[in-house]
């Protein structure tokens, strides 16, 4: 494919007063995304810094190779319960060579151009894992909300379970009473911002970090903080290196690589399409994947982990003014100043109110209205959704997209199956055989309707001269449905009776053709029209006597 980031079509006339928008939208996104990427870090099992790095790195990458004009990349909540199961599971050194077998993989779907497949993921399927992540964030956020004295939480759902409510003794009310006042401030931030007015200045996220480490420091509140667990920020740009590679896990790692690259991709396509409805512009699908990958794949040499396009980063950007990648830039170099000046500040940050935060966005993440109108939908609807909700709740993301997946696609088997169909026509016509059947069929004849046609194979009290299918109305025939119209031309010939066809659309008459069934047919019983078919079924059962023998043992048709 055609490598042709989307800053290159906005620099062409690029102004002093789009910079200043840029700018502006920019600097308003990067501090939102500073108390997000440490949240969503920690609540991943990863420090704080390797979040920020996260969000500079691959924020930057993603703005200036993608294929989106306003997307805004970074670490996101959706990616929590992932990242989390593969540091429990392997540790961090193997979760950033997964993070970069899943950049090779968005590569490789970028160069091959597959954007555009993932907008076949049935929206059943999106809604109900969508939903499963907020319950799952929200979970693992308990533990700090609460300041409950757990050294590490299990990945698996029943162990974490088990082990929150075992705690629960444990309950750290100093840490209740900030994470509450943090969730309670942040609800009511907008509305308090209609009043006052530095509020407005603020997003919400970032005043409330500001308000509950300023309240932290101030009183010495005892609450963890990001100095007492993680020993603070460090104020400089981390060496390169990269991550130790052990072969022995490498196998291990191809299904988590593959669950973050196709997360990420649905996840950062998505955000593209809602900003391209924002903003009256078309994103490119494969440009975009390949940014992602370029970004999941350098990240981890500077210590962050897996990225995508942020759907509420990239809504803050467009509201901002934003309308050029130049304003993506702009918020990995607002992240890496404050970095890089303001990094002593962070050894206050409470977690309560980082875990709050991360309760916020669990809460908005979800699409808690679509439990609501289930009633109003098919049963294979539900099935699916709430199907794909449990597992990724109880057992695993991967999982549940992959029984989600299957079970969507099978029910859509079988509804095109019942919407396949076929019918005799009845011929009133006094002149007509009566020893011509003419069925017409309907829909589309593929494996999942093969049942359809066999019937047409059981004999019948008296067996037909000729039969005639009428296919105008079939869209499509796949391999399988071709074999049974091979099989009923078999069983028809060594009766010594003929198949006649008529009707055929684009893609079946090509199947046909190419291959060689036209020529084992005979072209003269394929026809245009019903009548043709008519006629040339008249002709086939006049001479049906004369009929020579067949090496099978029947005859053969008329030629």
């Amino acid at each position: 494919m055609r490598f042709h980031p989307r800053l290159l079509d906005t620099l062409p006339g690029y102004n002093r007063t789009q910079f200043a928008h840029d700018a502006g939208a920019g600097i308003t996104v990067g501090v939102l995304a500073l108390p997000l990427a440490m949240a969503f870090a920690i609540a991943s099992g990863m420090s704080p810094t390797a979040g920020i790095w996260t969000a500079i790195v691959a924020g930057f990458l993603i703005s200036l190779l993608g294929g989106s004009r306003v997307q805004i990349g970074g670490p996101t909540g959706a990616f929590i319960p992932i990242i989390y199961a593969i540091v429990i599971d392997y540790g961090v050194a193997n979760l950033l060579i997964a993070s970069m077998l899943a950049g090779m993989i968005l590569i490789a779907m970028g160069a091959f151009r597959l954007g555009g497949m993932i907008r076949f993921i049935p929206i059943s399927v999106v809604i109900g894992f969508t939903n499963g992540i907020a319950v799952v964030i929200f979970l693992s956020q308990i533990k700090d909300f609460l300041g409950l004295q757990i050294d590490q939480l299990p990945g698996e759902f029943f162990s974490k379970v088990s082990t929150l409510a075992g705690a629960l003794g444990t309950t750290h009310l100093p840490t209740v009473a900030l994470a509450t006042a943090s969730l309670a401030l942040l609800i009511g931030w907008n509305r308090l911002a209609q009043h006052i007015r530095w509020m407005r200045r603020l997003p919400g996220p970032l005043g409330v970090l500001v308000v509950g480490t300023a309240a932290t420091a101030l009183f010495n509140l005892p609450v963890d903080t990001i100095g007492s667990r993680f020993g603070g920020i460090p104020q400089a740009v981390p060496a390169l290196a990269f991550p130790e590679l052990d072969l022995s896990n490498l196998g291990k790692l191809i299904a988590p690589a593959l669950t973050i690259a196709m997360l990420g991709a649905i996840e950062s396509l998505l955000s593209a399409r809602v900003a391209d409805g924002q903003i009256d512009d078309r994103h490119d699908p494969n440009q975009e994947l390949l940014a992602q990958g370029a970004a999941n794949l350098i990240a981890p040499l500077f210590g962050g982990f897996a990225a995508t396009g942020a759907i509420a980063r990239t809504a803050t950007n467009v509201r901002s003014g934003g309308r050029t990648p130049v304003a993506g830039i702009i918020h990995s170099v607002v992240l890496l100043a404050v970095v890089l000046a303001l990094a002593p500040l962070a050894h206050h940050i409470p977690l309560a109110t980082l875990s709050a935060i991360v309760v916020m966005v669990s809460v908005h993440m979800g699409e808690w209205h679509a439990f609501k109108t289930l009633g109003r939908f098919s049963a294979a609807y539900r099935t699916v959704l709430l199907s794909t909700f449990f597992i990724t709740v109880v057992f695993d993301l991967t999982l549940a997209v992959e029984l989600g997946l299957v079970m969507a696609s099978l029910f859509f088997i079988h509804r095109v199956s019942d919407l396949t169909r076929i019918e005799p026509v009845p011929q009133d016509n006094a002149g007509i055989d009566p020893r011509i059947q003419v069925f017409r069929l309907f829909g589309s004849l593929f494996f999942g309707a093969a049942n359809k046609l066999e019937s047409l194979l059981v004999a019948a009290d008296t067996r037909p001269a000729v039969i005639v299918l009428s296919l105008d109305k079939v869209i499509n025939i796949d391999t399988t449905g071709l074999e049974i119209l091979q099989n009923l031309h078999r069983t028809l010939a060594k009766q010594g009776a003929s198949l006649v066809l008529c009707g055929l659309n684009a893609q079946p008459a090509s199947l046909i053709a190419r291959s060689g069934f036209a020529t084992q047919l005979g072209e003269a019983n394929i026809v245009g029209s019903l009548e043709a078919a008519l006629a040339r079924a008249s002709a086939c059962a006049a001479k049906a006597g004369e009929l020579s023998p067949s090496p099978l043992g029947g005859a053969s048709p008329v030629p």
